[in-house]
This record gives C-alpha cells, sequence and structure tokens, in this order.
C-alpha cells in the first residue's frame, strides 16, 4: 500500500473523530463557553498524552527544538478550533462542515509558499470541483449570510494554517512531540481566554463525559491528520476531509432534525468526485 492510500485510511479516523466532536461540542455548549472548552479539553488532554507517551516510551521525543513553529501552529488551531465551536452552535452541522471545507483553497495557497509543495493541474481542478460542491450544498446569497457562516469561515482559515504548520513540523518532530505541545499551549491559551473575565465556569457533573469525549476525540482526529500529513502533502491530504459532510448531515437530521435536502448529497457527491479524481491521480503519479 503506498503512503497516499494509508494517509487516506488514517483520514477516516480524523473523519469520525471530528464528527463526534461536534456532537459532544453542541452537548456542552449551553454551560460552558469555547475557551472553556478549549481549556478543560486540553487539560485532560495532556495526561493523556503523558499516559501514552510514558507507557510507550515516547517521552523522550518532546523536544522544544521547534517551539516558534509550534506556536504559530497552535495559533492558528486554537483561533480555529474556538470559531469553529462556535459555530456548530449557530447554525447546521451541514452548513459548518462544509463551509469549512474551503480549507483546501488555503492550504494550497499556505502549502505553495509556506512549504513550497507544487500546486499541480490535478489538484487545483479538485479543489475547484470541491468549491463546486461547496456552493451547491450552502447556495449562499447576501440575504442569506449569517454570523456563524463568517465565523465558519475564519475557522477553515485557522485549520489549513494549522494544517500546514502541521505537515512542517512532521519533517523534524514526532506525533508525540506535536501532540504534547498543542494541548498545552491550547491549555495556555485557553486558561488565559476563559480567565480575562475573571470568571472560569467548571463542568457540570453532566458534562464532564462529553468534555472528556471532546478531549478523546480531538487527539484522535489529531494523531490521524497528523500521520496522514507524514506520509502525503498537506494539498493532497485536506481535500478527503470533504467526505465529512454527508456524515453529518445525517448526524444533524438524526439528532438535531436539521433539514436534510437532495442538494447536500448534490454537493456532497460533486465533492467525492473530486477527491477520487485527485487520490487517483495521486497514486497513478507516484506508482508510474
Amino acid at each position: 500500500m503506498n503512503d497516499t492510500l494509508r494517509a487516506c485510511l488514517w483520514m477516516i479516523g480524523a473523519i469520525a473523530s471530528f464528527t463526534t466532536m461536534a456532537v459532544a461540542g453542541r452537548a456542552v455548549s449551553l454551560t460552558l463557553d469555547t475557551f472553556e472548552i478549549m481549556l478543560f479539553r486540553s487539560l485532560i488532554g495532556i495526561v493523556i498524552v503523558l499516559v501514552v507517551a510514558s507507557i510507550t516510551g515516547a517521552r523522550r521525543q518532546i523536544t522544544r527544538r521547534s517551539m516558534g513553529t509550534h506556536l504559530i501552529r497552535n495559533l492558528f488551531h486554537f483561533s480555529g478550533q474556538n470559531l469553529w465551536f462556535y459555530s456548530i452552535t449557530v447554525i447546521p452541522l451541514a452548513q459548518v462542515f462544509a463551509i469549512e471545507f474551503t480549507s483546501p483553497f488555503w492550504v494550497m495557497l499556505m502549502g505553495a509558499v509556506i512549504l513550497g509543495e507544487r500546486l499541480t493541474p490535478n489538484r487545483v481542478a479538485a479543489a475547484a470541483l470541491g468549491f463546486v460542491g461547496i456552493l451547491i450544498v450552502t447556495r449562499p446569497s447576501a440575504d442569506t449570510l449569517e454570523w456563524g457562516q463568517l465565523t465558519a469561515a475564519l475557522a477553515a482559515i485557522g485549520f489549513a494554517g494549522s494544517a500546514v504548520y502541521t505537515r512542517r513540523l512532521t519533517r523534524t518532530e514526532s506525533i508525540t512531540c506535536i501532540l504534547f505541545w498543542l494541548t498545552v499551549m491550547q491549555a495556555a491559551f485557553g486558561l488565559i481566554c476563559a480567565g480575562i473575565d475573571g470568571d472560569i465556569a467548571l463542568p457540570t457533573a453532566d458534562n464532564w463525559p462529553w468534555v472528556i469525549v471532546i478531549a478523546c476525540a480531538g487527539l484522535v482526529a489529531h494523531f490521524c491528520l497528523t500521520t496522514a500529513l507524514s506520509l502525503a502533502p498537506a494539498t493532497v491530504v485536506m481535500p478527503i476531509d470533504f467526505t465529512r459532510l454527508p456524515v453529518i448531515a445525517i448526524v444533524g437530521m438524526l439528532l438535531y432534525r436539521e433539514a436534510l435536502d437532495l442538494w447536500v448529497f448534490v454537493g456532497a457527491a460533486v465533492i467525492f468526485g473530486a477527491n477520487y479524481a485527485n487520490i487517483w491521480f495521486e497514486t497513478r503519479r507516484r506508482t508510474t
């Protein structure tokens, strides 16, 4: 199995984890703000990373040689994740995920500038076709533009920056190191932002299980995503995430009675086709 196909398999795990995190995020949003969610999720994450690293003997892989890159990566991610948590509470889940999928465009631009990755014709075509699918799903207009749509779009930029700098970190750092500084820095950012008003709410007994789910799902998602990015370029890996759209649309319909129409599946089919074509071209190019 070549690296591109292995990256696709890891992205399936990331998709499942991100979907789980969206459901858990909605469950706690009535009592915790986004900064508090990030704070408690990250504190739990620190414990999980250290325990797993100790058991596997990977703690020695945690270094401080790329702190500047870690900081930039986590600033992008913290901003994107907070905007994402907010967006899933104010607009339908399928719409959040669809708008978030503009991220590959930013990944392509940032990847070319920061990582020196090539903008091949098939990558550009796949991203453009994927964007057509997003337009089919959201059918945006000036009259229906909502604040939640704007925050979801900004979240996409944050996630793109995080993906590009994750790819850069995988050139020199282990996944354990990346995840450790992810949780530590996100906890610090969360503490500062949640406590700036002098009032940090604690999760209720009912919310703690959801917070733990968010923490675990977030770590698993980042482990899968980081592994995928270590196997293939960001411009190949990130468009695979488009397949979250039909999954979350069905989840939104079943759990929250969110409207589900034919256009969601039409757009998803276009996005799926773009991803399949991109993966096929990349696989063919690597094996010839």
